[in-house]
């Protein structure tokens, strides 16, 4: 387990802490709370740049990526 230290603004701060004391919050909820923002933002990060990446392909050619790659994990396990 890691430990940051971090500097939020006093607003965010009131933001979060009223919001987890709203819905019964605990000790422990904002380290969960942070990283579950953490782990979002960089699943929507990651998101955005396979769709910029893969812009350019129609659906069809989309499909038949995703289906080589699931025939081929497949094949791997066999």
């Amino acid at each position: 387990m890691s430990r940051w230290n971090l500097v939020i603004p006093d607003e965010t701060n009131l933001t979060v802490r009223s919001h987890l004391a709203r819905i019964g919050g605990k000790k422990g909820d904002l380290s969960l709370f942070v990283d579950r923002a953490v782990r979002q933002a960089v699943f929507w990060e990651t998101l955005d740049a396979v769709w910029d990446r893969n812009s350019d392909l129609s659906p069809e050619q989309a499909q038949q990526l995703a289906d080589a790659a699931v025939a081929d994990s497949r094949a791997a396990r066999s």
